[in-house]
């Protein structure tokens, strides 16, 4: 079993359920070390006074914040671990609210919580069991690493699941970040462009996806090491003409049609093949039932005349004796 990385108690009015925390996901990339090129030279980080040069211990260290005119603020770490906000171990839930009013922007990282022992397991089960049946979340605060999270506590099955959440202030304004945006669309080119997206849904399957530029990062390495060489065949896209766009629309919801139909007619073929040999399965059986009949019913006379036969050699035998 995972070792928790955090242990705590979930609060909520006057009830306490204590959970320990597990991550929820793991990346999984190539990893890379760094070397200076055309030797086998690793390249090291270390810390280093700028002006002196000479690397510095890291209980040396302090913090210092900008606070301009080329003045600092040094701050200790004993003296940010002094103001660390809620050191209780708590999970302070403040509201409950209906997941789907939650914009997916403000979910961070997920992670597991669970029951931190069998003798309050049911605590447990009960406020994931309520949060599922109302389908609603709680929303927490709490202390990890020396930093204050926002969170929400929703139900996933039978695991209770937090996700780390972003403070408003912390989303940036998508007017300020990009400018003006394009407006609202219209007519023919919109009405194509929502046939696009209904005749491209389906259910979301996660399996279905894979991270298929990990695999390509490992096969060049791979390559790199047999001494082969990759040479790439695939061109970067590029943007649609404003004059081609109902033409690019309407080719694209066709295919797309095309092979929604071809998925099923696929279906309907593999239907029809089982069917098929379903029926010729039954008919090889029935035919082998007959035969089996027939070979019986031809042995029963052959056994009956051979009886007939032995019965009248007897009773000519006798007449003989006679």
């Amino acid at each position: 079993m995972a070792r928790a990385i955090w242990n705590g108690y979930i609060n909520f009015g006057l009830v306490s359920v204590p959970v320990g925390m597990y991550s929820a996901t793991e990346e999984h990339e190539v990893d890379f070390h760094q070397f200076q090129r055309g030797t086998s030279d690793r390249i090291r980080y270390k810390r280093v006074n700028e002006r002196t040069g000479r690397e510095v211990e890291y209980d040396d260290i302090v913090k210092g914040h900008d606070v301009g005119g080329g003045e600092y603020v040094i701050v200790e770490r004993e003296e940010l671990d002094e103001i660390a906000p809620g050191k209780s171990r708590s999970l302070q839930i403040d509201t409950f609210v209906d997941l789907d009013e939650i914009d997916p922007i403000y979910f961070q990282k997920t992670y597991y919580l669970g029951p931190a022992d069998q003798e309050n397991a049911s605590s447990y089960g009960l406020l994931r069991d309520a949060l599922d049946k109302t389908n609603r979340a709680g929303i927490a605060t709490f202390v990890m690493r020396g930093k204050e999270y926002l969170a929400s506590i929703r139900a996933d099955g039978k695991v209770l699941v937090l996700e780390t959440m972003y403070f408003a202030d912390e989303i940036r304004d998508p007017a300020k970040e990009l400018g003006d945006l394009p407006k609202a669309g219209s007519g023919k080119q919109l009405k194509m462009a929502a046939d696009l997206v209904e005749a491209m849904s389906g259910p979301w399957r996660p399996k279905d996806y894979r991270d298929s530029y990990t695999d390509r990062v490992k096969k060049l390495v791979e390559s790199k090491h047999k001494g082969e060489e990759i040479v790439s065949t695939e061109e970067e896209p590029e943007a649609t003409a404003p004059t081609d766009l109902v033409s690019a629309l309407r080719a694209s919801v066709e295919a797309a049609r095309a092979r929604r139909s071809g998925g099923q007619q696929t279906g309907a073929k593999k239907t029809s093949a089982k069917k098929a040999a379903t029926k010729k399965t039954a008919a090889k059986k029935s035919t082998a039932k007959k035969s089996a009949a027939k070979k019986a019913g031809t042995k029963k006379t052959a056994t009956k005349k051979t009886a007939a036969k032995k019965t009248a050699r007897k009773s000519a035998a006798k007449k003989k004796a006679a």
